[in-house]
């Protein structure tokens, strides 16, 4: 068995893990590399499901009766773990939403709503990357659409990192707001947060971070990043689907308008107006995902328990291994940082002219399960002129045995199409 400095004990941790142990296929035992899609689910996070919708469902805030309370000590709970978990000087800078997608819609609409000086109008500008989720470029463009701003973005350079090289013509004074992701959900590329932020301060622009790929692997530290907003999602972090989060600068959530109207997110309300609560709930209307951030909170309990900086070692050890075996396939092309270095647990390639969905259904034959297509970054593909890739991603779980059990299964890939 490869044995690589600084992996985690994955035979205990994937004991955890029930789908891990599948079969697939006359019984090949599942190699599950997709986790940038949507990471597994360890059992305390399954159990503390169950054991809320047994034990404590209600509805959440108003109830006054035993486990209406108790569903609100929890609610209330996962906020408070999730803002210890990415550092926030406030509980109440943490919005819960649906997914990572709602909470960069939600800025979005916010800005396009808002008064001066925050308001996105046709004399202001958004910028963005060509490497975004389309989650982090089709809210802006329709942004774009409403207000008439100039939509504006980075390019990529040929190796897969930003084009920073005219950041000044691209940041300017017009700039309203900066939205860009910390590591890419394609490519892997970990961008140079520092350098983009420092920019847009310099401007009065405002930054949001879309952190879906880097909540889950890495420390997420808002505070050290100096953004105004960061998005992530909780399906991605061994939490449940459903729930997502946007984290805000205080004094930005107090100034700006709500997004979505509805019960829960209002203090007064009369047939002529109404007034709002204060930030998180003027965010939160309706019914909000009370199990899925329970589900959330049991994740974050996790991860922490396990350490994240232990998780990221434990990913690179993994990335840096696959990325030399995967650089032994031919005819294997790597899209994006051809190394380990400033890079995530995430891999895109091309393998010869064979197109990546006839690649990734004959490793599903083996029980290698791989996400093929442009993974919502379609732009990323027209750059390099590809059609899509296949994507292998891995997680705390992943073991130096699946990256060889990829790599053969490749082999076969070739051998099958000759």
């Amino acid at each position: 068995m490869t044995q690589l400095p600084g992996l985690l004990d994955t035979e205990a941790i994937r004991k955890d893990f029930p789908l891990l142990d599948r079969t697939v296929h006359d019984g090949k035992k599942i190699v599950y590399l997709d986790s940038a899609a949507t990471s597994q689910k360890p059992r305390q996070v399954l159990d503390a499901l169950n054991e809320y919708y047994e034990r404590h469902n209600a509805n959440v805030h108003r109830g006054v009766y035993t486990i209406a309370e108790e569903a609100t000590a929890l609610y209330e709970g996962a906020r408070d773990k999730v803002a210890a978990f990415i550092n926030a000087p406030s509980r109440d800078e943490v919005i819960f939403t649906k997914n990572a997608s709602e909470s960069l819609n939600l800025v979005a609409n916010m800005l396009g709503w808002a008064d001066e000086p925050y308001r996105v109008d046709h004399d202001t500008e958004i910028v963005t990357t060509e490497m975004e989720h389309h989650s982090n470029i089709v809210p802006w463009q329709l942004l774009s659409q409403r207000t008439g701003a100039k939509l504006k973005w980075f390019g990529i350079t040929d190796d897969g990192r930003l084009d920073l090289s005219n950041i000044d013509e691209i940041i300017t004074e017009k700039t309203k707001i900066v939205s860009f992701t910390l590591v890419s959900n394609i490519m892997g590329t970990i961008n140079p947060v520092e350098k983009i932020i420092r920019r847009a301060q310099q401007v009065g622009a405002l930054v949001c971070i879309d952190a879906s790929q880097a909540a889950p692997h890495m420390v997420l530290d808002v505070q050290a990043l100096q953004a105004d907003f960061v998005a992530f999602t909780g399906h991605k972090m061994v939490g449940p689907t459903g729930i997502g989060v946007l984290w805000g600068r205080q004094e930005l959530l107090e100034d700006l308008p709500p997004f979505l109207g509805g019960g829960e997110m209002i203090e007064t309300v009369s047939m002529h107006s109404s007034t709002y609560a204060p930030a998180p709930h003027k965010f939160e209307a309706g019914t909000p995902p009370i199990a899925q951030a329970v589900g959330l909170g049991a994740a974050v309990d996790y991860l922490s328990a396990i350490g994240m900086e232990k998780i990221y070692r434990h990913e690179h050890a993994i990335t840096e291994y696959a990325v030399k075996r995967l650089l032994e396939v031919p005819d294997l092309r790597i899209i994006g940082p051809a190394t380990a270095e400033d890079r995530g647990a995430t891999i895109s390639f091309t393998l010869g002219d064979i197109h990546p969905h006839d690649v990734g259904q004959v490793l599903d034959e083996q029980g290698i399960a791989v996400r093929v297509g442009h993974h919502c970054a379609r732009p990323v593909c027209l750059r390099y002129g590809i059609p899509a890739t296949t994507r292998a991603s891995f997680y705390l779980y992943s073991t130096p045995a699946e990256v060889d059990a990829l790599v053969d299964g490749l082999e076969h890939v070739r051998n099958f199409f000759g």
